[in-house]
């Protein structure tokens, strides 16, 4: 029980035996179980036995769905129409993932829709770690037939209020071949990224990915080039589309299970985030210690601190509009 709302578990599954599981807490994905080549079944993704775990101050955001910005916002302040907003400082000053008590620790409203599908909402309301308007979220998580996880947010305000929505999985797609996803095989369609300060806020700037280790426009072991990167991957890659159409972001590909992972997405950005924090301290399920780069996210969204960014993409939401993205995870084998 938090705040005498009971934390309940829900099942999804599809025709093909897939199953994610999805607590009211953060509406956070607590599994992710697809076949390898062999066709056994496997859990996919980073998590915790316990709810505990799960609401601990050192939870790296594990699983949950992010809000209402995703990323950075820098030195947590933005104007809007000439007023600023101080925004909840939690990482170097800056506002990360929609600070302290964001999303990832709100707890949701699920509707079951079916065997694979349910309705996750939430009201945040105005002020909510110094944003401003109320906001109105509803995702919808659908299971397909090919083993695909779709995820279809909405929001609304009443007031105009920056709104980045993502969630922050982390894969290791070799279910217990490999405590890292060093040897797993990334492709991004993107040319450059938003180019970074030491804080990892956007200069405004755009880097080419050519003759960088940032390249992953064809496959490429995530760990090849990983420590020539200071930090290691935590960058958002500017995809290479014009339009919010849904479409192939990126391709990840692991050895040694033989399973793939696609991910179609609306959104112009992809954060790419290598489990650099990692560090062993944390006990994940059936008591695995998660190493550094034990898991990657892959979290599609609009650029961070756009709005400090105005030749940005807008991510400003008005009273009368309704945001919408579209994300689709696909598993297979090869």
């Amino acid at each position: 029980m938090i705040n005498n709302t009971e934390i309940l578990e829900y099942t999804l599954k599809n025709q093909l035996g897939m199953v994610v599981k999805v607590i009211n807490y953060g509406g956070t994905i607590t599994e992710i179980s697809v076949p390898d080549r062999k066709g056994k079944l496997g859990n996919v993704i980073l998590g915790f036995d316990s709810l505990e775990d799960y609401r601990d101050e050192n939870n790296p955001y594990l699983g949950c769905f992010i809000g209402r910005y995703a990323n950075r916002i820098g030195s947590a302040s933005f104007k809007i129409d000439g007023h600023e907003y101080h925004l909840t400082q939690n990482n170097n000053g800056s506002t990360l993932h929609g600070g302290n008590e964001g999303f990832h620790r709100k707890i949701w409203t699920v509707e079951i829709l079916s065997d694979s599908s349910l309705m996750l909402r939430y009201d945040s309301p105005h002020g909510d770690e110094g944003f401003p308007g109320i906001l109105t979220t509803q995702i919808l998580m659908t299971l397909g037939s090919d083993n695909s996880i779709r995820m279809d947010y909405q929001a609304t305000t009443d007031a105009p209020t920056p709104v980045n929505l993502t969630n922050h999985i982390y894969f290791n797609l070799s279910h217990g071949y490999s405590p890292t996803i060093l040897e797993h095989k990334l492709t991004i369609a993107a040319d450059s990224i938003t180019t970074v300060d030491d804080l990892l806020i956007p200069t405004g700037d755009y880097t080419p990915v050519t003759n960088t280790p940032f390249d992953f426009t064809k496959p490429k072991n995530i760990g090849l080039e990983l420590q020539q990167v200071s930090g290691g991957y935590d960058h958002n890659f500017v995809l290479n589309k014009k339009s919010n159409e849904l479409l192939l972001a990126a391709t990840v590909a692991d050895p040694t299970s033989g399973r793939k992972l696609e991910l179609f997405t609306t959104e112009p950005g992809l954060q790419f985030y290598s489990g650099n924090f990692l560090d062993g301290s944390l006990t994940g399920k059936s008591r695995t210690a998660y190493v550094k780069h034990s898991g990657f996210c892959l979290e599609p969204q609009h650029f961070p601190d756009s709005p400090n960014k105005p030749h940005f993409p807008n991510t400003i939401l008005k009273p009368g509009e309704t945001y919408r993205q579209t994300s689709v995870f696909r598993f297979s084998v090869e």
